[in-house]
C-alpha cells in the first residue's frame, strides 16, 4: 500500500511544479540590447523617436542611446564587482535618499500649489521695499522713452513730429490710430528700460552716442537705412540710483511668494507629522 501512495505524492509534487511554471509570467517584451543579464528593450527606446525624424536621424539617435546605455550598464557591472560592499552599501544609501528626497519634494510642491496664495498686495510690496531699500540699487542705467521710427520723406512729417513731441491727450490718441503706419515704435513713455535695450530696438544709437539717452526730456532725430527715428527720453535713472518700486515690483512679488512657500512647507511638515503621531503612524521608541 506504500507505493501507490508514494505515486501519489510524486504526481502531485510534478503537477505542483508543472502548474507554477505553467502561471508563471512570461515576458513578452521586445529587447533590443543586452548587457549581461540587464536587457534594453523596445519599450524603453520608443521615446527617443520624435514625429517628423527621418528613419536615419532615427537610427543614429537610437543606436547612440543604446552605445550610452551599453557603457553605463558596464561600468556599473564592473563597479559592482570591485568596489568593495561598504561603498556600494554607501552608494546604495545616497540612492535611497535621493530617492526619498524626491517623492517628498513632488508632495509636497503638490500640496503648497493647492495651498498658497500668490495674490501679493500693493501695501506688502512697498512694506517690503521700504524696509530692504538699501538693497534694491540699479546696476545699470534706467530710462523712460518714446519712439517712432518713418519714413523720412512723410509729407506729414513736421506735424507728427510736433504731436510727438508735445504729446498731450489727443496727441496720443492721433499717434496711436495711426501706428499701423510706423514701421516700430513704442509709445508708452510711463515704463522703466534698460538702456542696454534700447540700444539693441533701435540700431541708430550705439555705445558712443547712448549718452544721448541720459539726458531728461532730451528730443533726439536719428537716421539709418531703415528711415528716421524720433526719441523723447521721459526720465533717467542713473546707475548706482536706488531702483524705483515699479521696476523691483515683480522681484519682490517672487520674494514674497517665496517666503510663503518656505513658511507653508513647514507648516505642512509640521501638520503632517502631528496627523501621523495622532493616528499612530508614526511613534519614537525610548
Amino acid at each position: 500500500m506504500k507505493q501507490p501512495k508514494n505515486i501519489i505524492y510524486l504526481l502531485s509534487f510534478l503537477w505542483l511544479f508543472v502548474s507554477c511554471d505553467f502561471f508563471k509570467e512570461t515576458d513578452d517584451r521586445k529587447a533590443v540590447a543586452r548587457v549581461n543579464d540587464t536587457y534594453l528593450y523596445e519599450e524603453d527606446i520608443q521615446s527617443l523617436i520624435k514625429e517628423g525624424m527621418s528613419s536615419q536621424d532615427s537610427a543614429m539617435v537610437v543606436n547612440n542611446y543604446i552605445n550610452h546605455w551599453a557603457t553605463q550598464q558596464l561600468l556599473v557591472d564592473g563597479a559592482k564587482r570591485n568596489l568593495t560592499e561598504t561603498k556600494q552599501e554607501s552608494f546604495n544609501k545616497l540612492v535611497m535618499e535621493y530617492k526619498s528626497d524626491l517623492y517628498s519634494k513632488a508632495y509636497l510642491e503638490a500640496l503648497v500649489a493647492k495651498n498658497i496664495d500668490t495674490v501679493v498686495s500693493l501695501a506688502e510690496v512697498e512694506s517690503y521695499y521700504n524696509d530692504y531699500k538699501q538693497v534694491f540699487v540699479l546696476n545699470e542705467d534706467l530710462i523712460k522713452l518714446r519712439y517712432v521710427n518713418v519714413d523720412e520723406n512723410r509729407l506729414d512729417l513736421n506735424g507728427l513730429e510736433t504731436k510727438f513731441k508735445r504729446f498731450n491727450e489727443a496727441d496720443k490718441k492721433e499717434l496711436d490710430s495711426i501706428s499701423i503706419q510706423f514701421k516700430t515704435f513704442s509709445l508708452n513713455d510711463s515704463v522703466w528700460v534698460k538702456v542696454n535695450q534700447v540700444i539693441d530696438k533701435i540700431p541708430p544709437i550705439t555705445n558712443e552716442n547712448r549718452n544721448e539717452l541720459l539726458k531728461k526730456s532730451n528730443f533726439i532725430q536719428l537716421k539709418d537705412s531703415l528711415g528716421l527715428y524720433l526719441v523723447l527720453i521721459n526720465d533717467v535713472l542713473l546707475r548706482s540710483s536706488t531702483a524705483p518700486l515699479e521696476y523691483v515690483k515683480p522681484t519682490i512679488d517672487k520674494i514674497v511668494i517665496n517666503k510663503r512657500k518656505l513658511e507653508l512647507i513647514r507648516e505642512l511638515e509640521k501638520d503632517i507629522k502631528q496627523d501621523a503621531i495622532k493616528n499612530k503612524k508614526f511613534e519614537i521608541y525610548n
